[in-house]
């Protein structure tokens, strides 16, 4: 039993936790600090509800022996688990029980701070940022006073993201830095260094913070392959690995990266992140025209809890179903009120409103994301709030007027090294030059993109591209009456449209032609059978 006992110490001690389980797990009778060690153990190798017994047992354990301080810390272990696995009530039982053995401890005990912390996690979970934040400061300045760089650490993380919820970006981005410098700096228990990652990363993608996503994503990554018999985070990491890749434009690897993810958080039936594994799937598929296997991933992520939206609107136009999509899109917008989730629908709301010939509610759409980006000031959203202004304003007729915004799109999608989406402004900018009447630029931006979009393999954009330049079912429509001599007033009568919708419709069908006039759309349309 001493063998196996101190071997089980040593590979604790290495990071070796499935070896660490094994053996602690036989080396019973174990002293209470070998309990502990045990159940942190279980809780790496993915033996949540094990863990959760072996922190009762040292709790009691504890509380036999009068050791207040080490019953209470053996409580927060426990509850941060449960906390995380969404189970709330039992959780803020815990946390009672805490509190009552405190009530004659010191309050600026480091045991105090710890409960304040999991108090800002309930509050945090349940959609109340405010009294996060405060029970997270709380537990911050306790933190500090006691040089506990534990406490300190993970209470910073929650009040930065507490601060972001609360739209103060700035600052909560500088909590969550210096929360993880303490991180890589090393000595942060096993399972705070995972949970610290991973929320973090959380944070930077929710404002949209590519670069600090991919720094902490890599170091996530780095840190799990060191220890290789680790079982949580890792789903998360590949998760969000295969999303840097995906916008990095390696989309093969992105693929493998999404499929071990979808394999690894499958297996463990609890895992809420499968979800997420599943969208980011199906988005690939999505991009590469794999209609098919998209809806299958997008089925599968709404069935492990992840909403579907924007990704399955998206792919309902790509089909073109459009009343599916405008549909979708409403619906997912009308249950959001978060701006940060609004500003990850909107983008999609322009595409599909702009196809649906509502360049009304796209600009709505457009604004609103314009007053997010303003709160946000990220490099990545005001490239998103820079492409939408553009595609609107091109929809609405201004050609010039929306070379500004398509310009600045196309610079901040190269800085930011994110080659789709650059290729999708450059489309919208062939066309403004080409109603300009630049046709060698048109036909430059033009090239460019498709080049990108053959390397990607996105099928999806490169149909239209090869399709009579893009052209719309509507814009089809209009191509065909306008061939036959009707005038723009004709056109929208029988169509049931403005006249002002019908000459948008006439001035983007020149530009995506490259032609200067109805007569020559005309005979374009007869040489390429696009008419009958």
């Amino acid at each position: 039993m001493f063998s196996e006992l101190s071997r089980g110490r040593e590979a604790f001690d290495r990071g070796e936790w499935s070896d660490a389980y094994a053996l602690l797990s036989a080396a019973e009778p174990l002293a209470t600090p070998d309990v502990e060690r045990l159940a942190q153990a279980a809780v790496l190798v993915g033996r949540d509800r094990e863990s959760t017994d072996l922190w009762t047992r040292a709790y009691r354990e504890w509380v036999a022996r009068g050791d207040i301080a080490r019953a209470v810390r053996a409580v927060f272990w426990l509850t941060f688990g449960l906390l995380n696995r969404g189970e709330q009530v039992l959780a803020g039982g815990w946390i009672d029980t805490a509190r009552r053995l405190l009530a004659d401890v010191d309050p600026e005990q480091v045991e105090h701070g710890l409960m304040s912390y999991l108090n800002g996690l309930r509050h945090t979970f349940s959609g109340d940022a405010a009294a996060g934040a405060a029970a997270f400061a709380t537990a911050s300045d306790i933190g500090e006073k006691a040089g506990d760089v534990e406490l300190t650490t993970l209470a910073r993380i929650g009040l930065g993201r507490c601060r972001i919820y609360q739209s103060q970006i700035a600052g909560g981005l500088a909590l969550l830095d210096e929360a993880m410098v303490a991180v890589t700096a090393g000595g942060l228990s096993p399972v705070l260094v995972g949970d610290a990652y991973c929320t973090v990363i959380e944070g930077c993608w929710e404002v949209f913070e590519l670069r600090r996503s991919q720094t902490w994503t890599e170091a996530l990554s780095r840190w799990c392959d060191s220890q290789p018999t680790m079982v949580p985070y890792r789903g998360q990491c590949q998760v969000h690995r295969a999303e840097i890749l995906r916008l990095r434009g390696q989309w093969d690897e992105a693929m493998a990266e999404a499929e071990r993810a979808c394999a690894w958080l499958t297996e463990r039936r609890g895992e809420p992140a499968a979800g997420a594994a599943f969208y980011e799937k199906a988005e690939l598929h999505r991009l590469r025209g794999e209609v098919s296997e998209a809806e299958s991933a997008y089925r599968e992520a709404s069935r492990w809890g992840s909403e579907p939206q924007p990704g399955l609107a998206r792919l309902r136009l790509t089909q073109g179903r459009l009343d599916v999509a405008v549909a979708a899109i409403r619906r997912a917008l009308a249950e959001t009120d978060e701006p940060v989730s609004r500003s990850r629908l909107l983008p999609a709301c322009v595409d599909i409103m702009l196809a649906a010939d509502d360049v009304a509610v796209a600009r709505e759409a457009c604004e609103e994301l314009a007053d997010i980006a303003g709160t946000f000031r990220s490099d990545m959203l005001t490239a998103v709030t820079a492409s939408a202004e553009g595609a609107v304003t091109l929809a609405d007729g201004d050609a010039q007027a929306a070379l500004g915004p398509l310009r600045r799109a196309a610079q901040l999608w190269q800085d930011l090294d994110v080659p789709y989406e650059r290729a999708r402004v450059r489309v919208l900018l062939g066309r403004a030059c080409g109603a300009l009447g630049d046709s060698d630029a048109a036909e430059f931006e033009r090239t460019a993109a498709q080049d990108v979009f053959t390397r990607l393999g996105a099928t999806s954009d490169l149909a239209p591209l090869g399709d009579a330049r893009g052209l719309t079912p509507r814009e089809r429509e209009v191509l065909r009456l306008l061939s036959t001599g009707e005038t723009n007033k004709a056109i929208a009568a029988k169509l049931v449209l403005s006249e002002r919708t019908i000459d948008r419709h006439v001035s983007n069908i020149l530009a995506k032609l490259g032609v200067q006039s109805r007569a020559a759309a005309t005979a374009y349309a007869y040489e390429h059978g696009l008419v009958g």
